[in-house]
């Protein structure tokens, strides 16, 4: 029953987003602003709720998982960002392209999730391989911001753009939402589809990491489905408050490459306590400490960093 009701308001919030944006408009702050406390007012209830019903332990597994999916949704929102700068999408487009992208990282998310705890409950060492996962990502991470790499987002060599390109026609104008048009006599693709796609593949990747990294957090499922929706739903508002400060978190990529490889580490420490009981573990409520810890230092350096002593406009910033 319980999934049954949160997968239903899952949905109901994503309907309700799609109503929202079933008219294409330029989002003002204010409206931004709104839904954003909505979706971080929901999380925190539902964090209260948690703790009540289920202990200060299930509590606090919660509140962490969803600090790490909610800053990684950021880094997936820094890339959307990248995307919808690349195929020069309207503003008044923007939106409808980040619920696609958000309705198709939940789908996704589930599926991982769902392979995530058939993998925990029938291979010894996928805790092992799920901290081996993290820390890669991590390394890549931290190679990416070293050469730049981050920053960058070049759609011509992206492998799903370029299948569509052969697949099918695609004409050089927007047609608001539509992912097809009639053009030349036969069915062509607009530029919206191709970012609509280009936001989809780059889900699957960050599926790829966030999915083992709440699982370091907590083993139950349930949680790591909460923890995931709750962090995603909130982004396509999220957007519009942070598009500015965005461009100004430079060392975001550092930030959430240690804490992949902190919880890569704590992964393979429970790994290893399961076959040598020896070994320590790290508890949750340290995780919490250390992860807050990161994102305060990482922000505040990358606001220093980018301060601009004469009042101009930061390096990266949009103005």
């Amino acid at each position: 029953m319980l999934w049954a009701v949160t997968i239903a308001g899952v949905l109901a919030l994503l309907v309700l987003d799609f109503l929202v944006t079933r008219r294409p408009h330029e989002v003002s702050l204010k409206e931004a602003l709104g839904w954003s406390a909505f979706y971080v007012a929901l999380p925190l209830a539902f964090g209260v709720w948690v703790w009540s019903r289920w202990g200060s332990e299930l509590g606090v597994q919660y509140l962490t998982g969803y600090l790490v999916e909610k800053s990684l949704s950021v880094d997936n929102l820094f890339v959307f960002m990248l995307l919808l700068a690349a195929f020069a999408v309207p503003a008044v487009l923007a939106q409808r392209v980040l619920l696609y992208g958000i309705a198709g990282a939940l789908v996704l998310r589930a599926v991982f999730i769902a392979l995530g705890a058939a993998a925990l409950q029938t291979l010894d060492f996928a805790f092992l391989l799920f901290a081996l996962i993290l820390i890669a990502t991590a390394v890549k991470l931290l190679r990416d911001a070293l050469s730049g790499h981050a920053q960058e987002v070049d759609i011509d060599t992206m492998r799903s753009v370029r299948l569509l390109r052969k697949v099918m026609p695609v004409v050089d104008e927007y047609h608001g939402p539509k992912l097809t048009i009639r053009h030349a006599g036969r069915r062509a693709l607009t530029p919206f589809a191709l970012v609509v796609v280009a936001v989809l593949a780059t889900d699957v990747v960050f599926a790829v990491d966030s999915v083992p990294a709440v699982y370091g957090i907590t083993e139950d499922p349930y949680l790591v489905f909460a923890t995931n929706a709750f962090a995603l739903l909130g982004l396509r508002a999220l957007y519009f408050v942070l598009h500015a400060a965005l461009s100004r978190l430079v060392h975001l990529s550092y930030g959430l490459a240690a804490i992949l490889a902190f919880i890569g580490l704590k992964l393979g420490l429970h790994w290893a306590h399961g076959i040598w009981p020896g070994v320590p573990q790290i508890p949750t409520l340290a995780s919490l400490g250390v992860i807050v810890a990161v994102l305060v230092v990482v922000t505040l350096t990358s606001l220093r960093a980018t301060r601009d002593p004469v009042g101009g406009a930061a390096p990266g910033d949009p103005r």
